[in-house]
């Protein structure tokens, strides 16, 4: 069933999530204190058995200089620098195994998929450690640390997701000028953050992006992993202003309202998980060009394979 307003006022729909008043200095420092811990990205070829494609496996410096697993893949025998995807996992996910995902280095790109730290024991394995001590929290990531900014699982996430364009573009296969960010779900709202905070990107694509509207996603939900905060502040009863105060730094509505990187974004109308009013509250705030897929009948999985034929159009025009 639809989970969430008619469209039409989907269209009009404006969060009141608000940023605080040191949003942009918050990130700055986040930003400034892991690049100064930069290392060049260290690449190891991989043999997978693929003919068309070649694998490497990457390590890059993400927050705090700690160490980030990523998969390159580009098309075999390529020559020169190519235009490059860098792409963000889905709640709970890692980057998968070298032979997954292999659509973006097939249509000739070269294609960096990131590991999202702590993640990837559930319906995708992954490699890269949550390296940071953590307060009571509900199971999940949502609630990780979240009694403070600072200490927050997504401020390291999405310091790494940042990161990851720094490392796509150390590497000798990537044209520089020529980046895409790419995520659904958790890997959309990494890509509206990185967006945000990368320069120069040709284009962002967040398919039902999670991580948006937190004041309203939280109570219009019974889904998780937004219920996990719900959960946490059913025990928690103390912490509400508190914690509402932590997610504001890292809401995508927040992101969406300072970035100029060209987007794509789809929402779902029957989607429970990632209720497209949280969609369209980032995608109405969105300061640069910006484009909308409406998927009336999917739930979570939004457009699936259509989505993918759509960004291959979106990244032939801009990326090349």
């Amino acid at each position: 069933m639809f989970t969430d307003l008619p469209e039409d006022e989907l269209r009009r729909y404006r969060s009141p999530q608000t940023a605080p008043d040191d949003f942009d200095e918050f990130w700055a420092r986040t930003l400034t204190e892991s690049q100064d811990r930069w290392f060049a990205p260290r690449v190891v070829p991989v043999e997978t058995g693929l003919t068309a494609i070649e694998v490497f496996d990457v390590t890059f410096a993400g927050f705090g200089g700690q160490e980030i697993k990523a998969w390159l893949r580009v098309p075999a025998g390529s020559t020169g620098p190519l235009p490059a995807v860098v792409e963000y996992i889905g709640y709970g996910g890692g980057r998968g195994r070298a032979i997954e995902s292999l659509t973006w280095a097939a249509a000739g790109y070269a294609h960096l998929q990131m590991d999202s730290r702590g993640q990837g024991s559930t319906w995708s394995v992954g490699d890269t450690p949550d390296d940071s001590a953590s307060s009571p929290q509900i199971p999940g990531f949502l609630t990780r640390g979240i009694s403070s900014p600072d200490s927050f699982y997504y401020r390291r996430l999405m310091t790494d997701a940042v990161l990851a364009v720094d490392a796509a573009r150390a590497l000798e296969q990537v044209d520089g000028s020529r980046v895409a960010v790419l995520g659904g779900s958790q890997g959309g709202g990494l890509a509206l953050a990185a967006a945000a905070l990368q320069t120069d990107l040709r284009v962002a694509v967040a398919y039902v992006p999670f991580l948006c509207d937190f004041p309203r996603a939280t109570v219009i939900t019974n889904a998780n992993p937004y219920h996990e905060v719900v959960s946490y502040l059913a025990t928690h009863r103390d912490h509400v202003d508190l914690v509402y105060r932590t997610l504001s730094y890292f809401d995508g509505v927040n992101f969406a309202a300072r970035s100029k990187t060209p987007v794509r974004m789809s929402a779902a109308l029957m989607d429970e998980i990632c209720p497209p009013s949280t969609v369209f509250a980032a995608f109405n705030a969105y300061a640069g060009e910006k484009e909308i897929t409406v998927w009336p009948y999917n739930g979570h999985e939004g457009g699936g394979i259509d989505s993918a034929a759509e960004t291959l159009a979106v990244f032939k025009e801009l990326l090349g």
